[in-house]
């Protein structure tokens, strides 16, 4: 059996036929039209609409030996649920394009590298192994002192505390690696 969503003109919901209609195909026909437009409301896509609303007819099939009266709230019924089921996937299926979304473990889903392009994502990695050379061949102290007041954001006299020195020490310290640091990455720039 073909299932139809558009209405015959001479059925209309006034008519005499939509108070007597006890032929389930009939009813079908008839509420076809309105019930894509309430749909194609609610779901703001044509094709979506057309969808639920052959979706309800499908499963209006095991109610058919209902009686005539029961039809339409039970396809009222089936159609809401059918284009509620609809809008919570599409949000599901949305959710997983954004940015920073994760799986159903809560990892982060890794998408496609999102630099501008390889020869860029190279580049960096370069910048940031010569930055790490850089760092490592400065004197401990002055290694410390950058680490915790450039990297870890610390203040000059937490980083006192941490490094169990003066403030002005600190200072000293940050200037020099500072200086050391720009010598020697010129390049890098």
């Amino acid at each position: 059996m073909l299932l139809t969503v558009t209405a015959p003109a001479d059925l209309h919901p006034n008519s005499d036929t939509h108070a007597g209609a006890v032929d389930f195909d009939g009813f079908l026909r008839e509420i076809g039209a309105r019930a894509f437009r309430f749909a194609e409301i609610g779901l703001r896509q044509r094709d979506d609409a057309l969808d639920a609303v052959q979706d309800a007819m499908v499963k209006m099939l095991a109610y058919r030996e209902r009686p005539a009266n029961e039809w339409s709230p039970l396809f009222w019924s089936i159609l809401r649920n059918r284009m509620t089921d609809m809008q919570r996937r599409s949000l599901f299926r949305l959710r997983w394009l954004l940015p920073g979304s994760s799986d159903r473990d809560g990892e982060p889903i890794d998408w496609a590298d999102d630099s501008p392009d390889p020869q860029r994502s190279h580049e960096s990695r370069e910048a940031w192994t010569k930055i790490r050379a850089a760092l490592r061949s400065l004197p401990d102290r002055q290694r410390e002192a950058f680490t915790l007041r450039v990297l870890e954001d610390l203040d000059v006299t937490e980083t006192a505390a941490v490094m169990g020195c003066s403030e002005g020490s600190v200072k000293t310290h940050l200037s020099r690696a500072r200086a050391a640091l720009q010598k020697q990455l010129e390049d890098v720039r």
